[in-house]
């Protein structure tokens, strides 16, 4: 029974999220998130890279024409490509990193 409860909010939330004005809206938080970073960035210390990373999360999340930029800019720097995804702690990049590191346990024996 609980398995369905959790399938029904999986989907609750999936249709939530799935509402124009919701994507809307976590876009223009998302841009806010960057102004604010940019903005606080000039300080000491590490503030701006605390709201630039989930601006950019949060704009990819709702944005194909930035998915379709981040997509270019990873196969243009493959090495900085691997950072971005480790960074934004992408499933696809955990699941790349496990075959790297399976073909290189295969091919050292």
């Amino acid at each position: 029974m609980t398995k369905c409860l959790g399938m029904e909010r999986r989907d609750k939330w999936r249709r939530f999220l799935d509402n124009p004005f919701v994507e809307w809206s976590m876009f223009a938080a998302g841009v806010l998130l960057i102004i604010a970073g940019l903005a606080i960035a000039p300080l000491p210390g590490p503030g701006g890279i605390f709201l630039i990373a989930p601006g950019v999360a949060l704009i990819l999340k709702t944005s194909m024409w930035a998915k379709r930029r981040y997509v270019r800019v990873k196969r243009w720097q493959p090495r900085a490509g691997r950072w971005m995804d480790w960074a934004l702690r992408r499933p696809s990049h955990q699941r790349r990193e496990a075959i790297r590191k399976a073909q290189e346990t295969s091919g050292g024996n």
